[in-house]
């Protein structure tokens, strides 16, 4: 295995955070993990501050995957809900990255019955239907009821919702005899056939899918982000710079679904249905768009850590820049 500059590793990782902060990811709080190329079992983090406040070595750690301590057990605290990310590694090895944020226009869809869906061809990451986990289903009696991932077990319980299982399409869908998917409402709407994989996914971020790691092995989610009831979102990913791309086109999809909504309800005197009014991208279409945008996601990043070099807010002790 080739070695990799774990500083450079790190350099891009605090850009990521600033990103993610300068474009409303992430606030005050929020975390962004990233597993050691050079030793998997471990991942670093930063410690228990904000995102954009992060600007060296002295502000991240690096913890066990298989429970979360500290390499350096003098190392400072973790955000507390560090179980996100060690138990998503665990589950998922060819998982590398996790993102975990609280942005208003994606709590928006983890508290009501409307699904978030793909809208735009830039989240194809998203699927045709995003999963929401309830993590008041996995409470026992003398846990905190907060919302937060405390602990393992709920940790466990949110990994396990990225491979849960969606229907590929709204209520009145039908299959063929070759296995091919049709929305009805998708299909009078948009003219167009609904396809459906063996999974609602929204895309493998892997540029190794051979036999040894296919989607039976659960190497990979079925899902590339699910949202948190009352609380946010986590997002899953190969690279730091695709972690950064999914946090911030989500929310970008978020606005754009719910501002076409709004326009609908309001042109209409009544609430869009299913696929009625609303052109929600389709299995194929997501497919498409991903092998695309799975080519060009960094094509932005370079704008982006301009961005947050040429303000004074952000720091990055590791990636000065010259400007």
């Amino acid at each position: 295995m080739v070695s990799t500059n774990i500083t450079a590793l790190l350099a891009t990782y605090i850009n990521a955070l600033h990103i993610l902060h300068y474009h409303g990811v992430l606030d005050g709080f929020g975390h962004l993990s990233v597993r050691n190329p050079n030793n998997p079992p471990t991942f670093f983090i930063m410690h228990s501050m904000a995102p954009a406040l992060v600007s060296g070595l002295d502000d991240i750690g690096e913890y066990r995957v298989s429970d979360a301590t500290p390499v350096d057990p003098g190392t400072e605290d973790a955000p507390l809900e560090v179980y996100i990310h060690s138990e998503i590694l665990k589950r998922y090895p060819d998982v590398n990255v996790v993102l975990h944020g609280h942005p208003d226009e994606l709590i928006s869809y983890g508290i009501s019955d409307v699904p978030l869906k793909t809208v735009i061809h830039m989240a194809p990451f998203l699927g045709k239907k995003v999963p929401v986990f309830d993590i008041t289903k996995y409470y026992r009696p003398n846990d905190t009821q907060d919302f937060l991932v405390r602990n393992q077990r709920l940790g466990a319980a949110l990994a396990a919702e990225f491979d849960s299982p969606a229907s590929c399409g709204p209520g009145n869908g039908t299959q063929d005899r070759n296995g091919n998917y049709h929305d009805k409402q998708h299909d009078d709407y948009n003219g167009d056939r609904d396809y459906c994989d063996d999974e609602d996914h929204g895309g493998d971020h892997r540029t190794d899918q051979n036999d040894d790691h296919d989607r039976n092995h659960h190497s990979y989610p079925h899902h590339n982000l699910v949202l948190m009831q009352s609380h946010g979102f986590t997002a899953v990913a190969t690279t730091i710079e695709i972690a950064t791309y999914e946090g911030i086109y989500a929310v970008t999809n978020a606005k754009v679904q719910s501002g076409a909504l709004n326009i609908q309800h309001a042109y209409t005197g009544k609430a869009a249905r299913g696929g009625n009014g609303i052109a929600y991208l389709n299995q194929r279409q997501i497919r498409d768009s991903w092998a695309t945008e799975i080519e060009v996601a960094e094509r932005t990043w370079d704008l982006w850590v301009r961005e947050v070099k040429v303000d004074p807010l952000y720091v990055n002790e590791l990636d000065p820049g010259k400007y």
